[in-house]
């Protein structure tokens, strides 16, 4: 029998959501929007996507003041404030929805919120399969804080565009970091749909959790991600990649680069720094210098 590392499968599915079995879609996609008109490119990529796979559509307007605040930095009350259909302009959500039908999204919704980035993830998360954001949304010093915590606080998978971005995303070639972390395991999930579709996905493997994992991950089943690609109609090959934890990020955009990858999957960084294995601790060089976009999920 084939080993995991060049196991292949008679019929990969390639080339779009139409080839895609019903479940592995996403539902409910969520776009982060940082502007109301023109719409920004977390927009114009989420209304592509759920076109593609025939999903719902939430956009959602964060008011610049909002996106840099932190859960610490704001008031009980304020983490309290639900996200709303917006009422200050209902001739926004009326065209937002106009113009999703014009591109093929059925059911499109806008919203805006009075709360920060992490507590709206949290309370949209909750109904959504995938939240589109530009990586941008948060600019400077805040932006690992806020983004990390947005993610830890959602557990959606969160696909982040890089800056400057301004075209559709159908990606041929996929970058998968695996470092057998939890977080890892659940973003190979969130990005099936993703990976389903690819011509091309190369799995770098950093190694796996040992002595430094607890012992409820010791007892647990292992999880093979090349065995999970495989049973899911998805042909992977597997490299290592070895680098120091201060480069390991600067190695996952290099190898990226190497085979021309259209977007990133990967695990983001773990609540206990003694956990973290070489690919987790890339977290914060991927936000801050990923060319490409990233599905990263906590």
């Amino acid at each position: 029998m084939p080993s995991p590392a060049t196991r292949k499968v008679a019929a990969p599915i390639h080339g779009g959501a139409e080839k895609l079995p019903p479940w592995a879609a996403p539902g409910d996609i969520l776009a982060i929007a940082t502007s109301s008109d023109p719409w920004s490119p977390a927009v114009s990529v989420a209304i592509a996507l759920a076109a593609r796979w025939g999903s719902r559509l939430t956009g959602c307007y964060i008011a610049p003041s909002l996106r840099r605040v932190a859960a610490a930095d704001m008031e009980p009350s304020m983490l309290g404030m639900l996200v709303q259909p917006r009422g200050e302009d209902d001739g926004e959500r009326d065209a937002f929805a106009a113009h999703a039908r014009r591109l093929g999204v059925a059911e499109a919704e806008w919203m805006a919120t009075h709360a920060g980035l992490a507590p709206t993830l949290r309370a949209l998360g909750a109904w959504h399969d995938l939240a589109v954001l530009e990586r941008d949304v948060v600019e400077g010093t805040r932006l690992f804080d806020v983004l990390s915590e947005a993610m830890a606080n959602s557990r959606l998978p969160c696909l982040l565009l890089p800056p400057g971005w301004n075209g559709g995303l159908e990606p041929g070639r996929v970058v998968v970091a695996w470092n057998g972390s939890i977080e890892a395991t659940r973003a190979i999930h969130g990005a099936l749909p993703f990976l389903q579709a690819a011509t091309e996905v190369l799995l770098l493997d950093g190694g796996e959790r040992g002595a430094d994992a607890d012992d409820d991950a010791r007892r647990v089943p292992r999880f093979d991600p090349l065995d999970y690609l495989w049973r899911h109609r998805v042909t992977a090959r597997s490299q290592p990649i070895h680098a120091p934890p201060q480069e390991a990020g600067m190695a996952l955009l290099q190898a990226a680069r190497g085979i021309r990858a259209e977007l990133l999957v990967m695990g983001s960084y773990s609540h206990s720094q003694l956990r973290e294995r070489i690919l987790g601790g890339a977290t914060g060089h991927v936000l801050a210098h990923a060319h490409l976009p990233v599905l990263m999920q906590h």
